[in-house]
């Protein structure tokens, strides 16, 4: 702002001039204070510059209308929603979103610095916001291959631009815990920055969550129930309640909120795919929620989706309706039902009875995207990769990952040998998958330097009863990850997407059944959102026809069983990896 603005601004908050709009007649949502009131909203050069009795070149009338703020999430992966940040957007804007604080972990999992600048570019010139955290953990751990290496000297340099806030989501407790150098500079170079720390706290106990408070980690967006949210609360942190496509936690973490600790809380979706928001909204749909299951003010509601946000990351002038705040707001209709009939961003009118307006495209055909493109770099396969040998005739147990359905979390399985239908025949040489005992193999192969490490194991809940499923999507090394009924499939799975340049896909019989290029690092595609929908359409159709009684998002689901950062049992291109121990584990005891 320079000074002729700042004039202006004290000229029309005291109506020396006029106003650039005026909402008259509206109930504001008073997010300090958690209630309401009817009254008059002044805004000149895109800030809301006072409450009250004001004229303006533009008038629009609020009667029976409520303007709350433009809604801002806490934290989310844009990679995952398969899109670029200009596609993000126009789904954001429309769900009353007008600000998100995104990790680029996935990208730079797999180009490193350069994903990190493709999305920063990416962002710019467009009518919404997009704040970002540095990618902590490139890779995640040492327990998996991934495509690049981010040390604290790569991201330094960041913390100057604006949009930089802080240091994403630290997700290796041991690295912390024992001080290794790598980790310990990336969170004292953040410190010295003045910038906010993310945790990524699944599974702690109190006394690991003492250790990152520290470490001036200041949130937690893991939490599994109420009891470890409010037991974080207490040691300092914030809490940003999910809701993700598959990570689900409001229900579970709504009854820790209550009117005294409320500013301690924020709403966040963290990773979710575009086709769930077109259907199922963002974090307005976590406000709806909120609103109508338990005994919290909406206002209180809007507050976790609003100033919480704001002044957690320090966005000083976002997040409220009063003078000096950047007037980035909503219309509402109706407040239990967060209703929306306008959205404005800085003062411009950009989304009305659920349509674009006045959209600034920005770059919407991002530049240098050949850049990012084949990214898929695999080995030689046959399909002898993926037989599992049977060590001898002495081993009777196995351990199988088991999925728990909208949950990253999964269960470390000890089966039976003699259990398995397909295993009856004890001369078997080799696991063979069994339909009926709802057992698929799945692999995760390396795919940023074609180094020839794959990991295979066992799968139980996926429900496939014939051919396979494939992603370059797997968190958060993002190798390529993949399950079957067979070993033909899931060869021909694997190929086709080294083909596609990366992707989703669905195989039966080695013919595609459906599929989504992803040819942004494996990660997103150019296309529009529209698109995408349709694909993923066409995908959840299709895992129907091999997966008949699926009730969950198998691909998101899929993609974080490589994650081992989360408990129980989860796989990576090393091997099965047991989180509760940190150790790898052979599949036959």
């Amino acid at each position: 702002m320079n000074k002729d603005t700042l004039i202006n601004h004290i000229k029309a908050s005291n109506g020396s001039i006029k106003c650039d709009l005026v909402i008259k007649n509206v109930t504001i949502i008073d997010v300090f204070n958690k209630n309401r009131f009817i009254d008059n909203i002044g805004v000149k050069d895109g800030y809301i510059i006072g409450i009250g009795d004001y004229d303006g070149y533009g008038i629009v009338d609020g009667t029976n209308k409520y303007i709350c703020p433009g809604l801002i999430d806490s934290h989310c992966h844009i990679e995952s929603s398969l899109v670029t940040p200009v596609e993000y957007s126009k789904l954001a804007l429309l769900n009353g979103i007008t600000s998100v604080i995104a990790d680029p972990h996935e990208i730079s999992n797999v180009m490193g610095t350069a994903g990190i600048n493709f999305m920063l570019n990416s962002s710019q010139n467009i009518s919404f916001d997009i704040y970002f955290m540095l990618p902590s953990c490139v890779p995640g751990t040492s327990f998996e291959s991934s495509g690049a290496t981010l040390l604290s000297r790569d991201l330094k340099d960041f913390y100057k631009n604006d949009k930089v806030l802080g240091l994403a989501e630290v997700m290796d407790y041991p690295s912390v815990s024992e001080c290794d150098e790598k980790i310990i500079d990336k969170i004292y170079d953040s410190i010295i920055s003045n910038k906010v720390i993310d945790g990524h706290g699944a599974g702690f106990t109190s006394m690991m969550t003492n250790t990152y408070r520290a470490a001036n980690i200041l949130t937690d967006h893991e939490c599994n129930n109420a009891e470890e949210a409010l037991d974080k609360i207490r040691r300092g942190m914030y809490i940003l309640i999910r809701e993700g496509t598959v990570a689900k936690n409001l229900k579970e973490l709504l009854p820790a909120v209550n009117e005294s600790n409320s500013n301690r809380f924020c709403f966040c979706t963290d990773d979710k795919h575009i086709d769930d928001i077109a259907a199922n909204g963002s974090i307005n749909s976590s406000i709806i929620y909120t609103i109508n299951n338990s005994n919290l003010k909406p206002e209180t509601a809007i507050q976790m989706a609003t100033i919480n946000p704001s002044l957690l990351y320090k966005l000083s002038n976002k997040g409220a309706i009063a003078p000096g705040y950047i007037a980035d707001f909503i219309l509402l209709d109706n407040l239990e039902e967060f209703k929306i009939a306008q959205v404005y961003k800085e003062g411009k009118l950009v989304v009305s009875d659920n349509e674009l307006v006045n959209f600034d495209r920005g770059l919407v055909k991002n530049t240098n995207i050949d850049d990012f493109c084949n990214s898929i770099n695999l080995p030689h396969l046959t399909e002898d990769s993926f037989k599992i040998n049977i060590p001898n005739k002495d081993v009777n147990r196995l351990n199988a990952i088991e999925i728990i359905p909208n949950k990253l979390e999964s269960i470390h399985l000890k089966l039976n040998i003699s259990d398995i239908s397909s295993m009856k025949d004890n001369n078997s040489k080799f696991f063979n998958s069994s339909p009926k005992d709802d057992l698929a193999k799945i692999a995760v192969i390396e795919r940023h330097k074609a180094s020839g490490n794959l990991g295979l194991g066992i799968l139980k809940g996926l429900g496939i009863l014939e051919g396979a499923i494939a992603t370059t999507i797997a968190h958060d090394s993002h190798n390529l990850i993949l399950a079957g009924a067979n070993d033909r499939d899931m060869l021909f799975a694997a190929k086709e997407l080294e083909r596609m340049g990366g992707g989703i896909i669905v195989v039966r019989d080695e013919i595609i059944l459906a599929h989504i290029q992803l040819e942004i690092g494996g990660l997103m595609t150019n296309r529009t959102y529209g698109e995408i929908e349709l694909d993923l359409e066409n995908l959840h159709s299709a895992i129907k026809i091999i997966a008949p009684n699926i009730d969950f998002n198998p691909f998101l689901t899929l993609s974080f069983l490589s994650l081992p950062v989360i408990p129980d049992l989860k796989i990576t291109d090393k091997g099965l990896f047991d989180v509760i121990n940190f150790k790898f584990i052979d599949i036959f005891e």
